[in-house]
């Protein structure tokens, strides 16, 4: 069965693919399907829902969608969902111009937003999981089947911000995984197998509830 993702992102594409191995993944780039909706959603949620309903209506088939981010305790959650956009603490829902940095750029400026923050000595950190660098990874995803009939899934993964970009390690995974360490595994997500990553993702655990729901269900 061909299921459509919602994205031109192959690092998104291998990673569903290896949780939906008896699925053909395919991405827009795949059957040269122009796709670059805009997000213009506040939450997660909305926006999977924008990308999820702009496919369908080229496709007509079923399509998952998903908008993830990492949302830092310290800094209310910035960048959020803006994560693929952030521009530093300037520029926290992206550069005005619109250009996208790039990501090893990103990683520094939001450690040092951080630090920087926490300078100050004005944030209450007590009720953070991890301490002050707590940070978490959000992804909402979406199984549209028709604009009337979807399933919805929401799910976090929790770590913290590592003090400096010196620290950054691991060539796993993609985006600030490098930056964000695991206090369970002591170790970057970065420095994760795929099968480790994907067991406690946030795409990870949203893409299993869906599963479970695509095998129960009748088309």
């Amino acid at each position: 069965m061909k299921i459509y993702i919602a994205t031109g992102n192959n690092n998104k594409k291998r990673e569903f693919a290896q949780l939906l191995p008896e699925y053909t993944i395919v991405t827009p780039t795949d059957e040269g399907i122009a796709f670059d909706p805009d997000e213009t959603g506040t939450t997660f949620y909305e926006n999977s829902m924008i990308k999820a309903l702009a496919l369908w209506n080229i496709v007509h088939q079923p399509v998952l969608a998903d908008d993830s981010g990492i949302c830092v305790d310290a800094l209310n959650g910035i960048p959020g969902i803006y994560s693929a956009r952030y521009a530093g603490a300037d520029f926290p829902k992206g550069s005005p111009d619109g250009k996208k940095i790039p990501q090893e750029q990103k990683n520094a400026m939001l450690i040092e937003q951080l630090n920087n923050a926490l300078a100050t000595k004005n944030i209450d950190t007590s009720h953070f999981p991890h301490g002050e660098r707590s940070c978490h990874y959000t992804c909402s995803m979406v199984l549209l089947l028709n604009p009337d009939r979807f399933f919805i899934a929401q799910e976090t993964m929790e770590g913290c911000i590592i003090p400096s970009i010196e620290q950054a390690a691991g060539d796993g995974g993609f985006g600030y995984d490098p930056i964000v360490k695991l206090p369970q595994y002591n170790k970057t997500v970065a420095q994760l197998t795929a099968d480790e990553k994907n067991a406690i993702s946030h795409r990870g655990k949203a893409l299993r509830t869906v599963i479970s729901v695509l095998k129960s269900i009748k088309f």
